[in-house]
């Protein structure tokens, strides 16, 4: 039945005294309704009930708005609204009943103005409880169709002083603007607040400013009444225009980058036209299968009251604990990845700050209800109305307000922490980001890709996930978080897109292209054995990076020749205190013996810049990368340092001949990390022979890493101290172009191939030859084939990567001549960028590039 309605475009279909069974049924009810109406396609009542498989459409107070996903829209003929009245209630999600089903179907934005009425009604309780028990449609039509609720007061006016303004930002009034907004405001005692049409909203309330939905091109009234009310205005508004330039270039940037995604690149490209979100390549293959968004999983939140005055102290400190940790995350943040970055944190701080919250929180506990129940409820009803806008940016802000309500949530009561939880069937795993931990511990027959918002190709839960051979991107940025699980895409590992929605025909030509990749490495593998000797008879020695004696069988059996690096700092990463030295003994010792002679090259403790662990308590720096890590830590801590030591000469003493070979076929060797200069060689080789000569060890060659220009530049006088060189690409990378690896806007331009990184590898490769030292890599570009050959040909003696890349570089170095990667190497460094570089490997060999690029 149809209630006509002149002033809203949409139609208002009212069934009263509906009896559904269940939600599913008043779902379809509703979508029958709509499609009798003609509004949308049946299909989209399948839509509707595929978006409560992700997503909670309760809105509070018995209302809820189920709708169709995103992608589905075009299954929305007209726009349309069907309301079924339902007096007994029917059971909706965690218990909550619901009278007023309000089913949406919209082709744009124009339901905003209904969802905003919405937010409004379920704050007038009498008007919601006539509206549940009437017996005449047009009441609830009426409803939805007015602006302002009867018995509310009169028009909104403005306050003594005031200034208009159009919303200049491209994105609107997001959270990180309205923070800043709200930040000034409170630091005036004025009263300050924001008027659009006939909303107002408290100027030093974030949830209210964002309640507004400010979009770009709105008209706003800013007031100002009270104390210095001149002042005030001419502060707030400084703030809010001041903003303007920043919004717009971010568009821009936003614009630019999203261009650049829709580009073909370099392997598989989409014949038709997905939505495509661009990061950062970190682990390559190809992976199609449903996403699945990593979040804390629902928690159960029990209403076990207590008096007021003990609960409201609980509250008290849950909040203070929580914005200490949102203060730490921003500090931390803005030092790593800058202010923009870190506003997100900030925002969430004023989110928890705010009194409409923390008020409708009391006013729970005030009735009777427990106070972590009073809190999860506020959040959820608040987040509710942030979503209901039908404003993607907000509804990412009702995402933020979600996740910072979980925080305080674990503080008021530790055990609901929620748990993250994997479906049964393989999907593509979505998240903020993952600990190293976390990648080690997933299953590549259920994890078939891996997206994460944040990182860089270069932190340990890539090399990890190259480890486990799951294709990854990183970097994605946060509008990986709010997509719908179930969405089947395609995840492009080596060029860092995710496709969403690919088409049928996509779908074939990527497992087209995935499984002619694979026939191509099952060739590869067949010949995985054989030496890395090129054409022309020189051999390159290979490793694998791993990191335990598990691991070990897997990379032989992959045709590694040895562990050119095995980094002891996953020994202090994956426990929660210091490893002993008998248990750092057991680990050499465990990597000796399933070596069985083959070469083993150990660095010591790694801890630093992006790797911090907890449980050694080292001091705060403002700028940890260029602060005490490497060897300079193990100086300053011998407590790490000797125990380490005594451990490997004792693996030494009890599984190393005393007849061993030296150079790169040493079956142990030790390299010091992080080396700038000739003094920290002498003392740490002090150190270390002291305590061979205690244990009565053999010698082991002592190797340091080139992992600093000053290293690179000085690599002829380091040589004469020390027995070989291991570069770490990646680090030297980030040293040599002053690019923070874990910096996401910049992280794409640290490319290991860039021309001033290979200089300095040669510049180290010349110094080593002048004392006959060995030199290897262990960076990631060693484990890129066409990274292998040019590292070859500027003369790298010894290359270590992921066991997955072995056959891969192997097979790509016994096609070329050596002259030819020599050559080939000698044109690159003579390049202008990283790009000019990557365009050489335009051929099917090395050999045939240099002769092209000739």
């Amino acid at each position: 039945m149809l209630a006509p309605t002149p002033t809203f475009a949409p139609r208002i279909l009212v069934r009263i005294a509906a009896a559904p069974a269940s939600k599913e049924a008043a779902i379809r009810e509703a979508a029958q309704l709509l499609t009798a109406a003609g509004c949308i396609d049946g299909a989209y009542g399948e839509s509707m009930l595929r978006r409560e498989g992700v997503a909670n459409t309760y809105l509070g107070h018995g209302v809820v708005i189920p709708h169709g996903m995103v992608e589905d829209r075009h299954l929305v003929r007209h726009s349309g609204l069907a309301v079924l009245q339902v007096p007994a209630g029917v059971l909706w999600t965690d218990g909550q009943a619901a009278h007023l089903v309000v089913a949406i179907a919209a082709q744009s934005d124009t339901h905003i103005t209904v969802l905003r009425r919405l937010t409004r009604l379920i704050q007038d309780e009498a008007r919601l409880e006539q509206l549940r028990t009437t017996a005449h449609e047009r009441d609830i039509a009426d409803a939805l169709s007015e602006d302002a609720i009867p018995g509310a007061s009169g028009p909104a006016t403005d306050l003594r002083q005031r200034f208009d303004w159009t919303v200049d930002y491209p994105a609107g009034l997001h959270a990180r603007p309205a923070a800043h907004w709200v930040a000034v405001a409170k630091s005036c005692s004025a009263r300050i607040q924001v008027r659009h049409a006939a909303q107002v909203a408290d100027a030093k309330s974030l949830i209210g400013l964002l309640q507004l939905g400010l979009r770009c091109g709105d008209p706003v009234t800013i007031s100002a009444e009270g104390d210095d009310e001149a002042g005030a205005l001419a502060r707030i508004c400084a703030a809010v225009t001041g903003l303007s330039a920043g919004e717009k270039a971010a568009a821009q940037r936003a614009a630019e980058a999203a261009a650049k995604a829709a580009g073909p690149v370099a392997g598989w490209n989409p014949a038709d036209a997905p939505r495509i979100l661009a990061g950062i390549g970190a682990s390559p293959g190809l992976s199609i299968g449903p996403i699945h968004v990593l979040a804390s999983a629902d928690v159960t939140v029990p209403d076990a009251p207590e008096p007021l005055t003990s609960g409201a102290d609980r509250l008290h400190h849950a909040l203070a604990a929580t914005a200490d940790q949102l203060k730490a995350l921003a500090d931390d943040t803005e030092r790593r990845l800058g202010k923009a970055d870190a506003g997100i944190f900030r925002a969430q701080a004023e989110m928890i700050a705010d009194t409409d919250l923390i008020t409708r929180a009391c006013q729970l506990m005030v009735e009777g209800h427990g106070v972590a129940y009073a809190w999860h409820q506020a959040v959820d009803r608040l987040a509710g109305e942030l979503a209901a806008l039908g404003n993607p940016v907000l509804a990412g802000r009702a995402a933020d307000l979600r996740d910072v309500g979980r925080r305080v949530l674990a503080q008021i009561d530790p055990t609901l922490k929620g748990r993250h939880d994997l479906p049964d069937r393989p999907c593509i795993l979505i998240a903020p980001d993952l600990a190293p931990s976390d990648t080690a511990g997933l299953d590549p027959t259920r994890v078939i890709g891996l997206a994460t918002a944040q990182g860089g190709p270069t932190s340990h839960t890539a090399i990890l996930a190259r480890t486990l051979g799951i294709p990854a991107l990183v970097a994605g940025g946060p509008g990986l978080l709010p997509l719908a699980g179930g969405t089947m895409a395609i995840l492009d590992g080596t060029t860092g897109r995710l496709y969403l929605d690919p088409s049928p025909a996509d779908r074939a030509s990527a497992e087209a292209w995935r499984d002619g990749q694979r026939r191509q490495a099952e060739a590869e593998a067949r010949e995985r054995a054989l030496p890395a000797r090129t054409r022309d008879g020189h051999a390159v020695a290979i490793g694998a990076n791993v990191n335990n004696a598990d691991q070990v069988p897997f990379a032989l059996d992959q045709g590694a020749e040895g562990v050119g690096l095995m980094r002891t700092e996953f020994l202090f990463l994956e426990r929660g205190d210091t490893p002993s030295e008998d248990d750092q003994y057991a680990a050499y010792a465990g990597m000796l013996k399933a070596l069985d002679g083959r070469p083993l090259i150990v660095r010591t403790l790694d801890i630093g810049g992006d790797k911090q662990v907890a449980h050694l308590q080292l001091p705060r720096e403002e700028n940890p990368f260029l602060g005490v890590r490497g060897a300079r830590l193990l100086l300053r801590r011998p407590d790490l340092l000797e125990p380490q030591l005594r451990a490997l000469y004792r693996a030494a003493r009890d599984h190393v001949g005393s007849a061993a070979p030296t150079g790169p076929h040493a079956p142990l060797s030790i390299m010091m990390p992080m080396i700038t200069s000739v003094p920290e060689i002498l003392r740490l080789r002090a150190i270390a022979e002291g305590i061979r000569a205690e244990i009565g060890a053999p010698s082991v060659p002592l190797g340091i890493m080139i992992e600093v220009p000053a290293a690179a530049i000085q690599a002829d006088v380091l040589a004469r101290h020390c027995d070989f060189f291991s570069i770490g690409t990646n680090d030297l990378t980030q040293y040599a172009l002053a690019i923070d690896r874990q910096n996401t806007d910049l992280a794409p331009e640290a490319d290991p191939l860039h021309p001033a990184v290979l200089r300095l590898i040669h510049m180290t490769c010349a110094g080593a030859a002048r004392h006959k030292r060995f030199v290897g890599v262990c960076g990631g570009i060693a484990g890129d084939p066409f990274g292998a050959c040019l590292l070859a040909g500027l003369g790298v003696h010894e290359l270590s990567m992921t066991p997955r890349d072995l056959p891969g570089v192997k097979a790509r170095l016994r096609g070329a001549d050596m002259s030819a990667l020599r050559a080939l190497a000698s044109l690159a460094c003579e390049q202008e960028d990283a790009a000019a570089v990557r365009a050489l490997d335009r051929a099917p060999g090395p050999a045939q590039a240099a002769e092209v690029a000739a």
